[in-house]
Parts: C-alpha cells; structure tokens; sequence
C-alpha cells in the first residue's frame, strides 16, 4: 500500500508540471493575441507624404520623393541634372566636375516665393561636405548668388570641413551671424531634422528637435550683425521679407527629404 500510494504521488506530480505555463494545454488559441500584437503595432512613417491632419493644417510639400516640379537652378530654367532623385531623396551628384564646378548643378530654388512660414526638412551631408538652406532669396540679373540676398542655416560636416573652425560658421549656424546653441548636430552621413520658422521678423532655428537660434529681423540690432559681417559687401542681403527656398550647391555631396512648408 505504501508503494502504490508513493506511485500516486509522483504520477500527480508529473501531471501538475506537465499544466505548467510554459505547455500550451488543450483547446488554447495563440493566434488572437498575436493577430492583436501586430494590429496595435504603430504604423510606419512614410518619408515625404503628408499626413491627412497637417494637409488640414496647411502643411504643402515642395518634394514628394519623384518628382523636381517645384524647383529651378537660381537664375536658370533647368532643373538641375545633377540634382537627382534617388531613393527617395533630392541628392547632389558630384561626378561630373567641369572648371571645379559641378556640370548641371548650381543652387536649387523654390518655384514660389514666401514671406512667413515653417519650413521643415532633413538633411544629410558627405564626409567633410558642405551646403546649406537659405531663405527670402532674390532672382533677377542684379543678383549673382543666392548667398547675396538671402540669410542662410549651415549645412556642414563639423568633424571634418575647415569651415567648422570659423566661428558662426557650423552647421545649425544663422551662416556669419549667429552661432548655434546648442550643438545638436549629428555626424556626416545621418539625418539631420530641421525647422525654420520665419514669422513677422521672428526667426528662429531648430536642429533635431532643439531651437538652436532666436533672432529678429530688419531691426537696427539685425542691420549692426549684416554690417560686421561678410554681406555688407552686398546692400540687398537679409533685407526683402519674401522669397525663394534655395538649397546650396557647394560643391559636396548632400542628400535632402521631408521637404514641407506651411505659410503662416
């Protein structure tokens, strides 16, 4: 009797670990909860779209990932052959070089012009790279460059261009005016998130999610900065309150997406 009661025993006790949590027993169905898993899963975020609530807000993309329509070289019809779209980016194509220039390069500009807006956009620069995004840029015969008439966010690759060592001169930089703060920057070949907010003289600056710059425009104190700068070579820089977008063409390799504007 001791013998079997000790086979009883161990025979429930096998049984009991055989029930563990870790045995799917009889008649349990996984599949719901792995159906509910990957249907509360958040949804992937699609580069260059907009969502349906920032085309409510007013949000309008100047590059879709296919397509160049809303952009020409400064001073030019052209489209830019070396501007290219690949992967879903606007990307500089620095190959072919003719007299140290890029052939079918030049600065991108916008279509359209803007006098108060948020602008947002990432980039990504080449090792040792440079551009940079200006903003209230002025056409016409009287204007030679981009950089004569509109203030510019520096694009640049701080661990390696020699323009890092210049201060005002690094990326996230008012370009000559303004210095960054803080350095929020991430290295050659990552993205970079950014916004400018133009609105009613009130610039500001923000770089990976940080403000980096505070400043107004067209007052005596914004006069004094262009006047110990490099552009008081040139009477129209920072002071018409509309104009083009332009992306820089400095020679270097650089890769734009996510190109959004809401006018304000």
């Amino acid at each position: 009797m001791r013998t079997t009661f000790a086979c009883l025993i161990i025979a429930g006790t096998i049984a009991g670990c055989q029930g563990g949590s870790g045995t799917q027993q009889p008649g349990t169905d996984t599949t719901k909860t792995t159906t509910d898993t990957m249907t509360k899963a958040a949804p992937v975020e699609m580069n260059n779209s907009l969502t349906e609530e920032e085309k409510k807000a007013g949000w309008q993309l100047l590059f879709d990932g296919n397509s160049k329509s809303n952009f020409h070289v400064f001073n030019k019809k052209s489209d830019g052959a070396a501007w290219q779209i690949a992967d879903g980016t606007l990307h500089l194509d620095t190959t072919n070089k003719k007299d140290g220039k890029i052939a079918g390069g030049g600065d991108l500009v916008t279509n359209d012009e803007y006098d108060n807006f948020d602008l947002k956009l990432e980039w990504k620069i080449s090792a040792g790279g440079n551009s940079g995004i200006l903003f209230y840029v002025q056409e016409g015969p009287k204007f030679g460059e981009t950089y004569h008439t509109g203030p510019e966010m520096q694009v640049l690759d701080n661990a390696a261009h020699p323009d890092a060592k210049i201060i005002k001169h690094r990326a996230g930089d008012l370009y000559d005016l303004i210095t960054s703060t803080p350095e929020t920057v991430k290295p050659a070949g990552e993205w970079n998130q950014v916004e400018i907010i133009s609105n009613k003289g009130a610039l500001e600056f923000h770089l990976n999610g940080t403000k980096v710059v505070s400043t107004t425009l067209w007052d005596d104190a914004w006069k004094k900065m262009i006047a110990a700068s490099k552009f008081k070579q040139w009477p129209g820089f920072g002071t018409f309150k509309t104009g083009h977008i332009a992306l820089q063409d400095h020679g270097n390799s650089v890769w734009y997406r996510n190109i959004r504007i809401k006018k304000l």
